[in-house]
Formats: C-alpha cells, structure tokens, sequence
C-alpha cells in the first residue's frame, strides 16, 4: 500500500497550513508588526521548493536510508537516518508544549496542564506504532475538517479586520523582516516531514510542481489568516497567544448565535492533534529503516520516543517562553539545515527503482 498523489496533495494543501495557526501569528505580530505577513511569504517559498525536491526524489521509488545506503554504504546511511529521526524529534518539542498550552488554556480550566495533555502521548504511541503509510487515510478523513474549520473562522472572523492595520508596508524595516524570519523557522519543517514517507510515495506525472503549488495554496491561506488576525488585533496581536481561538470571537452574531466558532475551532483542534503527531512519526519511521523491523521494534521505539517527548514536556511545563527565545534565536539555523539544504541535497542521492 502506497500513499496516492491525492492524499499527498491534500497534507500539503489543508492538513500543514493548520500547524501555523496558533502560536506563530503572535510571534510574528511581535517581530515584524504589521510586516507579518513578509516573513511568513518568504517560508512557504523556500519550503515549496524543498517539497518539490522531496516529491521529485520520490520518483526514485527508494526509502531515504535506502539513498543514503546507495550512495554512503550502510553504516553511514544508519548514522545520517538517526540524525535525521532526532531532528525531527526537536522539531515536534515546540509544536507539543504549544499543543498543551492551547489545550490546557483552552479546553481545561482546573486540571493541571500534565493531567490533561498527558493522554495526547498515548494516542501518539499508538499512530507511531502503524505502518506510516496509514498516513494517506488519515489525511483524506482530516482534509474536509480543516477546510471547513478553516474557511469557518475566516467567514467569522473577516466581519472585524481592518485591512488597513497592514499600511504601510514595510514600516518594520530590514530588520523587522529579518527578525520574522529566524522567528519563523520553527513552524516551518513540512518539506522535512515528508522524506519518511519516500519509498510509500506514489509517484505520478507532475506530483512534484503540483505538490509545490498545493503547499502555496496552503501558505495563501495561513497568509489570510495573518492579515485578518493583525487586521482585528493590531498592535494588541503580539498578546493572543491563541490565535485562531481569539479572532472569530468578535463575530457580531455571537450575541445571538452564541460561540457558533467553537465547532470550527474543535475540527481545526482535531487535525492539529495528528499533525502535531507527524514528526515523532517520522522520528519513528527512520530509525526503523535504519535499525531493522524485527518483531516488537516498532512498538518498542513509539513508547521509548514518546515517553522521551512526555519527560521532556513534564521537565520543560514552565518554562515555554525559554524554548520558544532558544529555537527561534540560538537554534534556528538547525531547521534550515535540516529543512531546506538537506532536501536539496538529496538530489545528489544516488539510486533508482524507476524501472520497478
């Protein structure tokens, strides 16, 4: 079983852009002011063009250890794979302790932040345990839930946005716009979370522009969301923490119609959950081609993995605003690495099952 042309699109299109929808408008909003949306521009160009390399390596019909076994030998190929599994291992810990701030702030009110996101590692143990090719299914449930999650908030949120707030452009200068950039690598890893799933891609004419142009589609989407978050909050953005919560509350209908968002906001909560689980997926996925799948392995990396992310959470509960200055200062430069140079370098990968 593969993972269809469709399915691939629609992760690209509707399933990633769901991930920026949280905590990255605000960090924007308070790097680049009403620049925001600059930065934002400048990511899904350079991540478009590492997802069309991504999607043309997969014509290859080879796993990612499979390259690298081809063109380094094995012990090479087993040392990169792990590196690779824990990048994406730091790269899932921001979207987790974002994940358990937005569910503990805004579906819990009394249990402690734990209690209450410590059952998210049991639903991800058990998805890092499927054959990763599941993913396929799980995106064609998903992608009409954030399409309809998504366009429901814009539709309510668009009654109070001033597109003036965004005049004039430029006003935060070279180094606001350089400061959303590095703010902003750390949201941005989709191309990355695809290089897992090569060797199960169906390739098919053309999967590799139009993946490209899905994902943009995507970015003009999230692109909207930014315009119409700064357009409502202004110089308050930097402050709403929640982003996609807090915009669609202003509808004028709510006095009569009550919080008709809060059905939105659940199905873009629901895709968020798997998505948020894809990097520990893929962490999984690449120490299996790289260490074997003997009989319990798999089960046996899902819980040693999460169980890492879990302590990591726990040890890490209150000091949110410390990892969130180190990733996206100190550390940004692993995500380009890792996100934009590695996929262009897999180019240069030898090995080929085109024939097959």
């Amino acid at each position: 079983m593969t993972i269809s042309k469709r399915q691939i699109l629609f992760f690209l299109a509707c399933i990633a852009p769901v991930g920026k929808l949280i905590l990255l408008p605000a960090r924007l909003a308070d790097t680049s002011k009403n620049d925001l949306l600059l930065p934002a521009a400048l990511h899904y160009l350079l991540q478009a063009a590492a997802v069309f390399c991504i999607l043309l390596l997969a014509k290859r019909r080879m796993s990612f250890c499979e390259l690298l076994e081809a063109t380094f030998g094995k012990a090479v190929a087993v040392i990169l794979s792990t590196l690779f599994a824990l990048f994406l291992m730091l790269a899932a810990l921001l979207p987790l302790l974002e994940q358990k701030l937005f569910v503990q702030n805004v579906f819990y009110d009394t249990l402690p932040s734990i209690v209450s996101f410590a059952p998210f590692f049991a639903f991800s143990a058990y998805l890092c345990a499927k054959p990763i090719r599941s993913h396929g299914r799980m995106w064609d449930a998903l992608a009409p839930l954030a399409i309809a999650g998504f366009f429901g908030i814009i539709v309510l949120s668009l009654w109070t946005a001033d597109p003036a707030a965004l005049l004039p452009a430029g006003a935060a200068g070279g180094k606001g716009f350089l400061k959303g950039v590095l703010a902003g690598w750390s949201w941005f890893f989709d191309a990355a979370l695809l290089i897992p799933l090569l060797g199960k891609i169906e390739y098919k004419r053309h999967l590799a522009w139009q993946g490209a142009l899905c994902y943009l589609g995507g970015g003009v989407a999230v692109l909207l969301f930014l315009a119409v978050f700064y357009g409502i909050f202004q110089e308050t953005a930097v402050n709403q923490l929640f982003a996609f919560t807090a915009t669609s509350k202003y509808f004028p209908g709510v006095s009569m119609l009550g919080r008709i968002d809060y059905l939105f906001i659940f199905m873009l909560a629901l895709v968020m959950a798997f998505y948020t689980t894809l990097p520990l997926q893929g962490s999984v996925e690449c120490l299996l081609q790289a260490y074997g799948r003997k009989k319990y392995l798999p089960t046996l990396l899902s819980l040693g993995v999460n169980a890492v992310m879990l302590a990591l959470i726990i040890l890490l509960d209150y000091r949110f605003g410390d990892v969130l200055n180190f990733f996206t200062m100190p550390l940004f430069f692993v995500f380009p690495l890792f996100c934009i140079a590695v996929p262009a370098l897999c180019l240069l990968l030898r090995g080929s099952r085109e024939s097959a």
